[in-house]
């Protein structure tokens, strides 16, 4: 070919860290299976292509050996190197663009760290103190074996067909007992069963929210509320959740803004595990009535109690009728239930159900049946009895080890229920490069920032008590203390050179 439009095929990085001669051999290579050289092109000779692009005759040379030895050409003695007969070539069909058909969505700073904490949970060798979920070995598996073998005895086709989309009739009803026993005005038709309570919380942004509409939550929160708000294209206000509630900031919030929703977890918060006075509750909503705020109450870890019952939930005390609660089995018994509840009026559970037919119909007929035969044997009480011992002395163990492996580099305080500690690093270290630290020694938990909406919380971490046994507990703060060592002995880094996300193990 004419060497002069070579040239235009080849053009070379010198400050690239791939040396010359791969940077040649990778561009004829795409150009001969591409068929800009066809089979039987003439190339230049090794010294007027080196003249040619500027670099050594040992540049090209090496080039041409690496593309031979591929079998891409061939030398003809006495008559020059061409490219190779490489037979019919199958041309790979365009990929699917799929990013191009995806809708619309917020670009979160954080990854989808909720499947992130699944996976770090499973991680072979690894010590997960991040997924906030119960210890399997504590699972109730002999009881719920028993009811599906029970079951199974009498069960029947249309047992297993479709069930209302509110729920199973059964577990309503014996469901709005328990909450009418915990306080709650309610009855059946206030309560609609979900595919645990992240199900209800999605439902409740998909029937209340619109791009650009407000919502307050709570800095720091579950970080799966952040993610759903944020995908709903709403604007977040956050009220700073580590003292009590600053009323005149929150109802600022309301006269300026008028948000649709305020999200909280006032019993045994996640992350924080603050309990909020039973006073502020009655604070809460009497300024929720005055402005006809709706507030959506998540309690998952109200039963999970290790000192004195919380107050009464903030659903208890609604006189106003404008609060919406949910609450899950996942946390109480096991997640794979995927079993959890809305209550809120009438109205709103028959939206709910609309909603929820496009999702899935109904949630799984079988965990609620399997779920109504267990409440309704009277075997909660006794469960949460156990988890509620072995947990409270979890989280004695775990302050006492953070104490003599981790102090002075971190403080924290010790939650009265829940599964978590929330902790705050003394130094100048960030989370995201402990949490990077800590992985190569195989242990994980939650960057403060995950909470925030704001993206703060850069000094602050969650650490799950409840999943591991104590000797992997103890094992677990052991390699945390490991990995502050080596972060306090390291040279500090800037604030430019620092990085701004470290992957999540």
């Amino acid at each position: 070919m004419d060497i002069s439009k070579f040239s235009e095929l080849v053009s070379l990085n010198p400050k690239s860290t791939i040396p010359l001669y791969k940077q040649i051999a990778g561009i004829l290579t795409e150009n001969i299976k591409n068929a800009i050289l066809p089979p039987g092109t003439k190339l230049p000779p090794e010294r007027e292509l080196s003249a040619l692009l500027g670099v050594s005759r040992t540049t090209t040379i090496n080039a041409y050996r690496q593309l031979e030895e591929q079998g891409l050409i061939c030398t003809r003695v006495g008559s020059g190197t061409y490219v190779a007969d490489l037979g019919p070539i199958t041309k790979t069909p365009p990929a699917v663009p799929w990013s191009q058909l995806f809708a619309p969505s917020v670009n979160i700073q954080l990854p989808s760290i909720l499947r992130e904490l699944i996976y770090s949970a499973a991680a072979k060798d690894s010590i997960s103190l991040a997924a906030g979920m119960p210890d399997p070995s504590l699972y109730p598996l002999n009881d719920f074996a028993q009811f599906f073998t029970s079951q199974s005895s009498f069960l029947d086709g249309a047992d297993l067909g479709h069930t209302p989309t509110e729920g199973y009739t059964p577990i309503r009803n014996i469901l709005s007992t328990m909450l009418t026993e915990k306080g709650y005005g309610i009855t059946p038709e206030n309560t609609m069963i979900v595919s645990g309570s992240q199900q209800g919380l999605y439902l409740i942004a998909k029937v209340f929210l619109q791009p650009g509409d407000y919502v307050i939550v709570e800095s720091p929160t579950y970080l799966g509320a952040i993610q759903l708000f944020s995908n709903s294209s709403a604007r977040i206000l956050s009220l700073p959740s580590s003292g009590p509630l600053p009323f005149d900031l929150l109802e600022d919030y309301l006269i300026r803004y008028r948000p649709k929703l305020f999200y909280v977890m006032p019993t045994f918060q996640n992350p924080n595990g603050r309990v909020m006075p039973l006073e502020e509750r009655r604070e809460l909503l009497r300024l929720a009535a005055k402005h006809r705020l709706v507030i959506v109450e998540d309690d998952p870890y109200g039963e999970l109690f290790y000192e004195e019952k919380p107050p009464l939930p903030l659903k208890a005390l609604d006189s106003y009728g404008g609060v919406i609660a949910l609450g899950t089995f996942s946390k109480m018994l096991f997640p794979g239930l995927r079993t959890g509840w809305v209550v809120a009026p009438e109205p709103v559970i028959n939206r709910f159900a609309l909603e929820k037919q496009y999702i899935d119909l109904h949630s799984s007929n079988l965990s609620q049946r399997l779920l109504y035969d267990y409440l309704h044997q009277g075997l909660l009480d006794n469960h949460l009895a156990l988890v509620r011992t072995e947990y409270k002395k979890r989280r004695d163990f775990v302050a006492g080890a953070l104490k003599r492996y981790c102090s002075p580099h971190l403080t924290f305080s010790i939650p009265a229920g829940g599964f978590y500690f929330w902790c705050s690093l003394t130094q100048d270290i960030l989370t995201r490069q402990l949490l990077h630290e800590a992985s190569k020694t195989g242990v994980s938990f939650v960057p403060g920032e995950a909470f925030y909406a704001d993206a703060s919380g850069a000094h602050e971490f969650r650490l799950c008590f409840v999943t591991q046994p104590e000797e992997r507990l103890l094992e677990g703060i052991k390699r945390l203390s490991k990995a502050l060592q080596v972060l306090q002995t390291a040279t500090p880094l800037s604030t430019a050179e620092r990085p701004a996300i470290l992957p999540l193990i």
